[in-house]
């Protein structure tokens, strides 16, 4: 990968990643060191956390295509060494927050994602993304009814 050319994007917006049943398998030692690797770089680079956590869940049973998705994260990375997080000097104390979730976007067990982060004043400091434990049924809000 030293000569491997650098790309603008993490992760395409039209890639699926999902179990690859047909796939031929690639050497989980060798891929869940990547992952490692990756998950290392993500506390100085919080713009590959939604991509390698997307393939760190093929840990147990990595097929070609999700080794392709990784190996576009280090091209990204390979493009991209002049990012990351910066801390200005500032009396700006400003704490705000943002979050968002998608509904259902899991393709194959329909679980949501959700993220936060949290910047003080225009640092990042703190974010978190997490794969939901079930399944939301509806995103309807439920209506008390009055005797």
């Amino acid at each position: 990968m030293e000569n491997a050319k650098a790309i603008g994007t993490p992760l395409s917006p039209t890639i699926v990643l999902d179990e690859d049943r047909n796939g031929k398998m690639v050497d989980e030692a060798m891929y869940r060191g990547m992952i490692g690797s990756l998950l290392y770089l993500t506390a100085s680079r919080p713009d590959i956390i939604f991509s390698v956590c997307k393939c760190a869940r093929f840990q147990s049973a990595p097929k070609e295509s999700h080794l392709t998705v990784v190996k576009r994260i280090i091209r990204y990375l390979i493009g991209t060494t002049e990012l990351g997080l910066w801390y200005d000097h500032t009396n700006n104390f400003s704490l705000r927050g943002f979050s968002d979730a998608d509904f259902a976007g899991g393709k194959t067990d329909r679980k949501s994602t959700s993220g936060t982060c949290q910047l003080l004043g225009n640092a990042l400091v703190s974010w978190h993304s997490k794969k939901q434990n079930c399944v939301a049924l509806s995103t309807t809000k439920s209506k008390a009814y009055r005797n």
